[in-house]
């Protein structure tokens, strides 16, 4: 039987604007999911339902058609501050706070005329690459929910791939969207640093976040990160283009080109950690390559160059980002093991140990961009196993934690690291019914060309019509 979420969200978003059904109409019925189907999903940590019903009678009636997202359901990461609205950050430490401003994301997406229906599940300050927390329901898989749903855009990827969103912003500082979109069967791109004005990466330790989207096609990506750049003026040099009217969108529906695409199965996490690629995840990169292959790209192996140096600069960045956490004394017993952890390791550090995990993970970025430089795009997995268990991470030991998070993904956070923009796709379904995708790495400022590609392999594989069969 049809539904509107079955509707792309490009398609959502032309009824709309065709009057075919309303901002509140159309917020209703996602209310309605969300009411029936989060609590055995862990979605969303806040609804504001009846906040959403007023915003969309509100952009019914005075926000004009012509914005980008005109009356489209969304939902704000848990990490984002929204004025009025309780934003826990994931933590204990915030089980109750109201912010009285809204960041800068949040009121650029309402610029752009989306209407928010709540606040999505993310970990604590977003720091695991799951989305398993004490002060929330722990982000389930819809494709089987005795499995997690990754991190840190858990909640998002889970609303997004259940049908209690059209599309969902995310952000992103080690793989937090395209971890969860491989997850659950979506899509998740993560800009070039400097994309997008509103947090556009340089205030965060090592440049490493980037807000992003995450969608059941390209085009959806492609319309949501056009909106989110629209948000201007930039208030940064950058090397990335500023805002084209557009044209991300017109490359994902258009889908043209011919490409020279690398194909790599290293990581830098390789020398420090035993990375394994599961069957699953060799088949979903193989079964890219052959269509690559039939669309006419030139594809090569590529290989990293060895680097001892990542690993250890990328902990000590991880663990300082910790530092500033506002817990002290007994506030610290509020927080998670793994969190405590990254806070003591982190206010144990020199500003010699800072200044050369940031000078080596210069000269790293550098490094990767030259190495890259002959191909067009870098196709890796998207993760090296299947999506894990809900409680798989160990919670006692934070080594043996962090190590368990990189041997998960270890592909995705040099993409950080190197200010590169990198999109997952979910191009294969394993025997258990879960999707298993690949991730493409663009040169800086390269949406388009990710865009294009993705575009050309969702024709292909027409990811865009499967659904957990339950939801």
């Amino acid at each position: 039987m049809f539904e509107l979420h079955h509707l792309s969200a490009q398609e959502q978003a032309d009824w709309l604007r065709r009057g075919d059904i309303t901002p509140t109409e159309l917020a209703s019925h996602y209310l309605e999911r969300i009411e029936r189907l989060d609590p055995g999903l862990g979605a969303f940590t806040t609804v504001t339902g009846e906040a959403a019903l007023a915003r969309a009678a509100y952009v019914e009636t005075t926000v004009s058609r012509a914005v980008a997202l005109w009356g489209l359901p969304l939902g704000d990461k848990d990490l984002s501050a929204r004025a009025g609205v309780r934003t826990t950050y994931g933590s204990r430490l915030f089980a109750d706070f109201v912010p009285e401003e809204s960041d800068e994301i949040v009121r650029v997406l309402d610029e752009a005329g989306g209407v928010s229906l709540g606040k999505t599940n993310a970990p604590e300050f977003g720091m695991p690459s799951y989305t398993e927390s004490l002060v929330a329901p722990p982000a389930r898989n819809p494709y089987d929910t005795t499995l997690g749903a990754g991190g840190s855009s858990g909640g998002a990827a889970v609303a997004v791939a259940a049908g209690l969103l059209p599309v969902a912003p995310g952000s992103d500082g080690g793989g937090s969207i395209r971890i969860p979109a491989a997850a659950t069967g979506l899509v998740g791109l993560k800009p070039s640093r400097g994309r997008v004005p509103a947090n556009p990466g340089f205030a965060s330790l090592g440049g490493l976040v980037a807000p992003g989207p995450i969608a059941r096609t390209v085009a959806d990506a492609a319309m949501l990160l056009d909106a989110m750049t629209e948000g201007g003026p930039y208030q940064y040099a950058t090397r990335a283009p500023s805002w084209d009217g557009g044209a991300l969108l017109n490359a994902a529906v258009r889908g043209e080109g011919r490409f020279e695409i690398g194909v790599m199965t290293t990581s830098p996490w390789d020398s420090a950690y035993d990375i394994t690629i599961a069957p699953e995840a060799w088949a979903a990169l193989d079964a890219a390559v052959n269509e690559l292959t039939v669309l006419g790209h030139g594809l090569e192996e590529l290989a990293l160059e060895p680097d001892d140096t990542y690993g250890p600069a990328f902990r000590t960045i991880w663990q300082a980002g910790a530092a500033n956490i506002p817990a002290e004394r007994e506030q610290l017993d509020l927080l998670e093991p793994l969190t405590r952890w990254l806070v003591a390791r982190g206010r144990e550090l020199g500003a010699r140990d800072l200044a050369g995990a940031l000078t080596t993970l210069t000269q790293f970025e550098r490094s990767v961009i030259r190495q890259f430089s002959r191909v067009d795009a870098v196709l890796t997995p998207a993760l090296a196993l299947t999506p894990r268990p809900v409680g798989w991470y160990d919670q006692v030991d934070a080594e043996r934690n962090f190590e368990q998070q990189v041997q998960y993904t270890p592909f995705t956070s040099f993409a950080n690291v190197a200010g590169l923009p990198a999109i997952t796709l979910p191009v294969a379904v394993t025997d258990a019914g879960l999707p298993m995708g690949v991730q493409l790495i663009g040169r800086p400022g390269g949406e388009h060309t990710l865009l294009a590609i993705g575009a050309q392999l969702e024709r292909r594989f027409a990811w865009q019509r499967r659904h957990p069969p339950q939801w």
